[in-house]
């Protein structure tokens, strides 16, 4: 083993034991690396709601199961930072840190590095979602952080999740880029307009309705790779087997296993087969409802919360050709030029960065409405806002829905609550062609019932991105080593880990105005907003850059309340 400096024997850290259960463990072994693992000493961590949604589920977490594929289960059962299940976890995802000790068999980084750790382990699967660093792995909250080369490299690419960072950013600029690249990926993302080639199709037609626009539906990528068709009428029945494909014919669809069809196809408009169909799509699947020109007449239980963590997706046409329901899905998440947007939920930390992404993305005609319902919390977010609208000349405005209605359709809108209604209201506040970012992370077994006959006659399109890819970070560190972003606007609180639960109850109760931004190294600092400074750490204040936190602000901190020393082991 190699390490940068000598190591502590224990550390403080923050688990959580079960539900709402978060404990300061401040007897925490500091594990050794073994062969294949990098310890990294956290320099700064950043709380996110997302933290609060593991908190409350805990186990029952799509991203706390178990990894099911893409890794040997030999390599996790060696991994003391695996703690799937009821496993105690270590929350904390938004991380700057610096590596402090590698294995011998480490080959893709060194000691002495300082990371932006990637959370998001795409290709490790569980079965409702991913694996990621700060829910099925041990996160940031804690001092130092085991972590093995053979999770934290991208397979295929040889991308690394601990990305090099340059020395001249603040560690609370570096954490942030995580929260602003999950920004950036929602806007980045793009779906597939085609059915998957080589995936597991489903037709289901109601008697009366003509199955039509399949081959049409397939991309030049290839057709499905096999069909599962419910129909009545013996015409049709041949017309599918004249297609080509392995076909099965089944009875009825409430037989059929959940969540196993990339592709479902809808030929009718009965409210509870739509319902069933609903439990049958796969991760990653797209379900088309063609109406044929009837209407649905009733809301629609919708699994919205899988839009987001399983990235299910919806379309339809009100015509009878299949292949027409896809021209609805954008060729990215981006604005459109002259989009009418909502922001709800704007104040909150993640919609300030909506906001003012939104502000500075340079798409010409477009206007930004910011909803939320405190206004303390509008009014902070007017202050970071406003100078950006002006500067970039897009109109502006804050609506605090709880004493105002709001007024006309949207072209986009972007959910940061995580209520089913609101992204129902979302539906029924649509434009003609209208987006909907279910940005929120609704737990996955959330349904909502949703004028689907609206969403289809208006050509809606819901989408949803949880977490981000390497490519978004490196996006995101380039604005903010260029000064074209400055992360750290989005700051509104500080704390060492003995205020972190405090931290994270706060984030719970939506009290801040911005993100909150713990320091390990300051074992026990309690949460402290930016404007308290000046009682406590009147030096510190005085760094602050027109009351925004900031470099220098950071090292008066750091340097104002450091620690004692704690006891160390050294060798090398």
């Amino acid at each position: 083993m190699t390490q940068y400096d000598p190591l502590p024997r224990t550390e403080y850290g923050v688990q959580l034991v079960g539900p709402g259960q978060l404990v300061l463990n401040r007897d925490k072994e500091v594990v050794r690396p073994g062969p294949h693992e990098v310890l990294v000493k956290v320099e700064a961590v950043g709380l996110c709601f997302s933290d609060v949604k593991l908190t409350k589920q805990f186990s029952a977490h799509p991203r706390k199961d178990g990894v099911i594929a893409g890794i040997d289960k030999e390599i996790l059962d060696g991994c003391p930072s695996y703690v799937p299940g009821e496993k105690p976890a270590v929350p904390g995802h938004e991380v700057a840190c610096r590596i402090v000790a590698v294995g011998a068999e480490v080959e893709r980084y060194r000691v002495g590095e300082r990371c932006l750790v990637q959370t998001d382990y795409r290709s490790l699967l569980t079965p409702g979602s991913n694996a990621a660093f700060g829910y099925t792995f041990e996160g940031g909250l804690q001092e130092y952080v085991l972590l093995d080369e053979r999770v934290a490299v991208e397979p295929g690419t040889g991308e690394r999740y601990l990305i090099a960072v340059p020395e001249g950013l603040s560690a609370s600029a570096v954490a942030l880029v995580e929260p602003w690249a999950c920004v950036e990926n929602a806007y980045a993302s793009s779906d597939r307009r085609a059915f998957q080639p080589g995936g597991r199709l489903l037709v289901v037609a109601e008697a009366g309705h003509h199955v039509s626009g399949l081959e049409e539906a397939s991309s030049s990528g290839g057709r499905p790779g096999s069909l599962v068709a419910i129909t009545r009428e013996t015409a049709e029945q041949h017309e599918l087997e004249a297609w080509g494909l392995p076909v099965t014919f089944a009875d009825v669809p409430r037989d059929l296993p959940d969540e196993h069809f990339d592709d479902i196809v809808y030929f009718g408009a009965n409210k509870a087969t739509i319902e069933i169909l609903n439990n049958k799509l796969a991760p990653g699947g797209i379900i088309n409802v063609v109406l044929g020109g009837r209407t649905i007449g009733a809301p629609v239980a919708v699994g919205i919360g899988r839009v987001h963590y399983a990235h299910t997706r919806w379309v339809g046409t009100t015509g009878a050709f299949a292949a027409g329901s896809y021209s609805v899905v954008p060729s990215s998440g981006e604005l459109r030029p002259d989009d009418r947007m909502l922001v709800t939920g704007a104040a909150g930390p993640m919609g300030q960065m909506h906001v003012i992404r939104s502000l500075c993305c340079g798409v010409p005609g477009i206007s930004v409405v910011g909803a939320d319902i405190d206004d303390k919390r509008l009014g902070a977010l007017g202050r970071k806002a406003e100078p950006y609208a002006l500067r970039n000349g897009v109109p502006f405005e804050l609506v605090n829905t709880a004493k105002e209605r709001l007024e006309g359709r949207f072209s986009y809108q972007v959910v940061l609550v995580p209520s089913g209604p609101l992204v129902a209201a979302a539906i029924e506040a649509s434009d003609e062609g209208g987006l909907v970012d279910i940005f929120a992370g609704i737990p996955a077994s959330t349904r909502q019932e949703i004028d689907l006959d609206a969403y289809i006659q208006r050509r809606c399109y819901m989408f949803g991105t949880s977490g981000s890819v390497i490519n978004d970070m490196k996006v995101l560190l380039a604005k903010l080593e260029s000064g074209q972003l400055d992360t750290n606007c989005s700051v509104d609180a500080i704390s060492g880990l003995s205020g972190a639960i405090d931290g994270i109850a706060a984030v719970e109760k939506q009290v801040m105005a911005g993100k909150i931004i713990v320091y390990p190294g300051l074992r026990d600092l309690g949460l402290t907003r930016l404007s308290d400074l000046g009682v406590r750490f009147p030096t510190v204040a005085a760094s602050l850059t027109g009351g925004q936190w900031c470099k220098e602000a950071e090292q008066e901190l750091l340097r104002a309340g450091a620690p004692a020393p704690a006891g160390v082991e050294g060798g090398v």
